[in-house]
């Protein structure tokens, strides 16, 4: 099956479990990496962003409740847009954020859209990282940033033992007891063990035609920020 279809049945079959476990397994620590990235988006335009790969919608109900006047969000997997609609409309920012079902390596929408363009913990899901790099900065305006936050790889070799350790076996056998799909929590941290290293990353955002690349570590490495302008 490929990448991209094998990835929305995965969410699809694990939406009504994500949000619970997402925060369970970092122990609430990705709230405040969110907290983190939208804090650069409010330092440049940000009249209209489109968060990519939205899932639930965490990130783009973090940008709309930091004063981003409009969200669009996108993903493959309409499950996860079911909660995430739910979850907008129970905090009564509907009339700030859209999410439509959307391929990120074809985005429905014109060149020179969206002043800020947004993936949080989805890029790595893509088939193709470059198309979708290329796609993202084909709708963000000239000068607009392109923020990409992930899960990475701390660069500590204890860390990194520790969070191997955990990644590859702590981690699958909850979330498979509490969703009851395993094969998708051992996928997810494989997801991220195969994820390019941070300055192949950079190198890889340049190569599509980001200038001023830069990255921040988290939590000593367990998650960064990466940014771009077009």
């Amino acid at each position: 099956m490929p990448k991209k279809k094998a990835v929305k049945h995965l969410f699809d079959r694990i939406a009504p479990y994500y949000d619970r476990l997402n925060h369970l397994l970092s122990l609430h620590v990705d709230k405040i990496w969110r907290r983190k990235a939208v804090k650069k988006v409010l330092v440049v335009p940000h009249e209209r962003v489109m968060d990519m790969a939205c899932g639930t919608a965490d990130f783009s109900l973090a940008l709309a409740k930091a004063g981003v006047p409009s969200v669009l969000g996108l993903d493959i997997s309409e499950q996860m847009l079911r909660i995430g609609r739910q979850k907008i409309q129970s905090q009564g920012l509907s009339h700030i954020i859209q999410l439509e079902q959307g391929d990120s390596e074809a985005i429905a929408y014109p060149d020179k859209s969206f002043d800020v363009v947004t993936v949080a913990f989805g890029v790595r899901n893509y088939e193709n990282l470059e198309l979708g790099l290329q796609e993202m900065l084909r709708v963000l305006k000239p000068g607009g940033m392109l923020l990409v936050l992930e899960l990475s790889l701390p660069q500590s070799r204890f860390l990194y033992a520790l969070y191997s350790f955990y990644f590859t076996r702590i981690l699958p056998w909850i979330g498979g007891l509490i969703s009851g799909d395993k094969q998708a929590y051992a996928y997810l941290p494989a997801s991220v063990l195969r994820f390019p290293k941070p300055k192949e990353f950079l190198q890889i955002m340049q190569s599509c035609g980001c200038v001023e690349t830069r990255q921040q570590a988290l939590s000593l490495g367990l998650a960064r920020i990466f940014t771009g302008k077009k």
